[in-house]
């Protein structure tokens, strides 16, 4: 039988011990230590044994978990800057005021969110009257994610400020009238205010992280200098458990952003009940970020703990507080203090003679108040130390109390997030909590007023100078005004005028290429930023290394094994390539921050995020909703894509539905470009319109979404004539009619019109030889670049016309008097092409790759899903058989000769 006392190997077991008596001796001191004075005191000794080997730059594996007390003791808080009686009736003001607007607002039945920002007030306020830096300094300040449901707050400040009336706060949650309040910070609905949308959780902790990255960058490339804006994320303890809150921790510890804090309430509480209710989530989040490399600062207990912690002379006090589950903390917030004597201190025999020591209103006052989250003092020294750690994030724990201040019937209750309102009473009781001079009279009809000291008050002058020393109103969203980019060269773009002649290209390099002769333009060539996840060889980018760089805080610290070679793998500190790694939430987080730096921080660049398309709007579409929501400009661009043109890849690599979700974001223009003069055109419009002199009535913040293809193809000279350019930005325009093509086919042969986007198109054009050379058909082949763009304009054209304006779609009008029916063909799903369906005056009918993809040779593919030439030439004469204009026997033929 194994003796379960036997020390178990170790990984200082292979190293040699030069003195292994004196490593003895050690190890008895421990345990004679332990033995005399207890595990508690031994566990003391090594504590400081280990700060001091720390001190002494003995290079030692870090512990993961401290003590569950506060980091930063009562005696070494730095006095605070500022008037904390005042501080504390703005505060008070904007409690009352937050909780007014979410109760007057329930009657509509539009909701809101109350115990959040009662737990967090103070983590904010301290914030804003202390430490977060506005625009009106350099323009950028710092950057605060705020937590979503904590908005009702940020409008009680913004009220008390003057910046919001009282006409703002009852259309809280109604902004369709005028004059509303989104729900969460939205920059689209209120973009004076909000910079980041961070409600959809786990969104807002990645976005900062690579915020922070991105503001990094910026000023290593020399384009702003952004050394002075601290980059805070407020985040729930419940939040952490979303996969992305946690995904780019070690990204931050790693370039060593200590331009960034994580500020997470601790309030215990997730939506429906404990974030941990058998475990401590804060010995987890502290565990997980000192794993990650940060640094960590709790802030756990109010300044009433100090008393007790004083007469924990065994250490009984902090093992208790260890082992209590989060829940039975919870639990505690809410019973007397006999429960609390028996089930806390009733456990040990030294607690129990600790608390014969402590009067009932101490014991009350520790366990239902003293929390570190509710106390400015330790908020504002916990700000103080994240800001003067160098090297290494910060990440603030605070731990407060869910609906403090609320009253009993909020504060610690499992359904406290669902509560939307307060009564009377018990807004009469949370006055006096607060001392607000509020009189009874005041509540009319049993509504509850807002409160205000007065524009011209001590309180406002107090907020307003405070906010005035750190650099204006925050949070704040400003779009500086800055001079439209000049267009690049037309050269970069005439040069796919002309096709690739013999050479074949597929369309993804041909964006690429554009891309290299773009970032040489002397104008706005360093404003662009390639943004890659781990793929950059994929789609022919590593030309792209030694020329651009990689971008990296160390630079390169070693020789690349490929030095010798022409295209090595370059970084550099002013690198320009953001290549992400295997994340594509990380490199999505960085292209939201690079498309908004023209509001953050004043500096528009240009970014383009290229990837597997696969990997884009199915794995990522919550963070391209962020990007639109953030009124972000730029590139998405999703290479080898279709569902049949990536090769062997199979079922997940198979994009076959990217643009049906692309196309429910309004932000999104989306473009399924067939051939490289098309993408350079689609380029040089949104450079256009994003970056450069935009027409009045155009919405600049947009983001342009192309889907770009692996396959190797001949790429050929755009069409002459008039309408090419505008059918490419608007959608549709014809390629060629089979007179064009050299084809002959019997006078009035039956004609038809073949609709292809992106690789489809080559297929229609088989189809279109194989129609006229075999069967005496007639087909006309259009490129339609976008099925989005066409419906969209459709649908303002029926909406013109319910206005009593006349207009035609550009579908109808592109397509007018096109003869015989139209055939759609894509390489996705059917849902694409049949957007316009309703807008074609033909008869029409689509082909797609509906279903799952499969790993199969291109040709094999487009057979199994139907959407080769072969079938292109069989639908088209079975739309044809049924008009009457081929013989229905001509579909068998054609099937049995094709082998379909």
């Amino acid at each position: 039988m194994t003796d379960s006392k036997a020390i178990q190997p170790s990984e200082l077991d292979q190293l040699p011990d030069r003195d292994p008596e004196e490593t003895a001796e050690w190890r008895a001191s421990l345990d004679a230590v332990t033995e005399a004075a207890g595990p508690h005191r031994a566990a003391y000794l090594m504590r400081r044994t280990l700060e001091r080997a720390e001190e002494a730059g003995v290079a030692l594996p870090k512990l993961l978990e401290t003590d569950h007390i506060n980091t930063i003791p009562t005696s070494a808080e730095p006095a605070v800057d500022g008037d904390e009686a005042m501080e504390s009736r703005i505060t008070a003001w904007n409690r009352w005021n937050a909780a007014a607007m979410v109760t007057r607002g329930s009657k509509y039945g539009v909701g809101g969110h109350i115990a959040t920002f009662a737990s967090a007030a103070w983590l904010y306020e301290t914030g804003f009257n202390h430490f977060f830096r506005g625009k009106e300094a350099d323009g950028s300040g710092d950057q605060l994610y705020i937590q979503g449901h904590a908005s009702p707050g940020i409008y009680a400040r913004a009220f008390l400020d003057g910046r919001l009336g009282e006409r703002h706060l009852d259309n809280f949650r109604r902004e369709a009238g005028g004059d509303g309040l989104p729900s969460y910070p939205h920059p689209r609905r209120l973009p004076w205010l909000w910079e980041f949308p961070t409600v959809s959780m786990g969104l807002g902790p990645i976005s900062a992280v690579y915020q922070a990255r991105f503001n990094r960058y910026l000023t290593s490339r020399g384009i702003k200098d952004l050394t002075n804006s601290h980059v805070w994320a407020f985040l729930g303890d419940g939040e952490m458990d979303e996969p992305e809150s946690t995904a780019a921790l070690t990204l931050a510890s790693r370039e060593g952003l200590d331009n960034l804090t994580f500020v997470i309430n601790c309030n215990l509480q997730r939506l429906d009940g404990p974030v941990r209710a058998n475990f401590k989530i804060v010995q987890e989040l502290e565990a997980l970020f000192r794993g990650s490399g940060w640094n960590v600062v709790k802030s756990l207990w109010g300044t009433a703990w100090d008393e007790l912690l004083q007469l924990d002379t065994t250490g009984a006090l902090v093992r208790r507080l260890r082992e209590v589950p989060d829940a039975q903390v919870q639990t505690y917030q809410t019973r007397d203090a006999a429960y609390i004597r028996e089930d806390f201190f009733g456990k040990d025999p030294a607690l129990v003679e600790m608390a014969k020591l402590l009067s009932d209103d101490k014991i009350l006052e520790c366990f239902h108040l003293s929390r570190g989250g509710h106390e400015p003092r330790k908020v504002y020294a916990a700000y103080r130390a994240a800001l003067a750690h160098k090297g290494a994030p910060t990440v603030i724990l605070a731990q407060t109390v869910k609906g403090h201040t609320l009253g009993e019937g909020f504060a610690s209750k499992n359904a406290n997030h669902q509560m939307k309102k307060l009564s009377v009473d018990e807004f009469k009781a949370m006055r006096d909590r607060l001392d607000l001079p509020i009189r009874d009279g005041d509540f009319v009809d049993g509504e509850v007023p807002y409160g205000h000291p007065g524009a011209d008050s001590p309180e406002v002058r107090y907020l307003q100078e405070r906010r005035a020393a750190l650099g204006g109103p925050a949070p704040a969203r400003r779009v500086h005004p800055v001079a439209p980019l000049p267009a690049p060269a037309d050269k970069a773009f005439s040069a796919f005028d002309k096709g690739s002649g013999s050479q074949n290209v597929a369309t993804t390099m041909a964006f690429v290429r554009l891309v290299k002769d773009l970032v040489r333009d002397k104008e706005t060539g360093r404003r662009w930023v390639p943004i890659v996840p781990d793929e950059a060889r994929t789609f022919g980018m590593e030309s792209l290394f030694p020329s651009l760089g990689i971008y990296s805080p160390k630079g390169q610290t070693y020789e690349p094994v490929d030095r010798d070679q022409l295209m090595y793998y370059k970084e550099a500190k002013n690198g320009q390539i953001l290549n992400e790694g295997i994340t594509e939430a990380g490199s999505m987080a960085e292209f939201i921050a690079a498309s908004t730096s023209y509001a953050t921080h004043g500096e528009p660049v240009i970014p383009f995020y290229i990837y597997y398309s696969m990997f884009g709007w199915q794995r990522t579409a919550d963070q391209m909703w962020q990007l639109g929501d953030q009124l972000g400009r730029g590139f998405l661009v999703g290479a080898t894509a279709g569902r049949t043109t990536l090769t062997g890849e199979g079922l997940q690599h198979a994009d076959g539905h990217s643009p049906v979700i692309a196309a429910t974001n309004p932000a999104a223009l989306t473009y399924d470009p067939a051939f490289a003069y098309e993408i350079a055109a689609i380029v040089k419009e949104g450079l256009r319109r994003m970056y450069g002199a935009a027409a009045p009535d155009e919405d600049q913040d947009v983001f342009y979404y192309l889907t770009v293809y692996n396959e190797p193809l001949r790429q050929p000279a755009k069409p002459a004539g008039a309408g090419v350019d505008e059918g490419i930005l608007k959608g549709l325009y014809r390629f060629n009619t089979a007179e064009s093509a050299g084809l002959t086919a019997p006078v009035n042969a039956p004609r038809i019109q073949l609709l292809g986007s992106g690789t489809a198109i080559h297929w229609a054009l088989k189809a279109q030889q194989l129609l006229a050379e075999e069967w005496g058909v007639a087909a006309d082949v259009w490129s339609a670049t976008s099925w989005t763009e066409l419906r969209r304009d459709a649908l303002e054209a029926d909406e013109a016309l319910l206005r009593g304006e006349e207009r035609v779609p550009f579908v109808r009008q592109a397509l007018q008097g096109a003869e015989g029916p139209v055939l759609a063909v894509s390489d996705y799903m059917r849902q694409v092409p049949d957007q316009i369906a309703q807008w074609v005056e033909q008869d029409y009918t689509s082909l797609g790759t509906d279903g799952f993809g499969l790993s199969e040779t291109r040709e094999a593919a487009r057979r199994h899903f139907g959407v080769d030439a072969e079938s292109i030439v069989v639908a088209a004469l079975a739309q044809l058989a049924r008009r009457g204009e081929v013989q229905v026997t001509a579909v068998k033929e054609a099937r049995e000769k094709y082998g379909l």
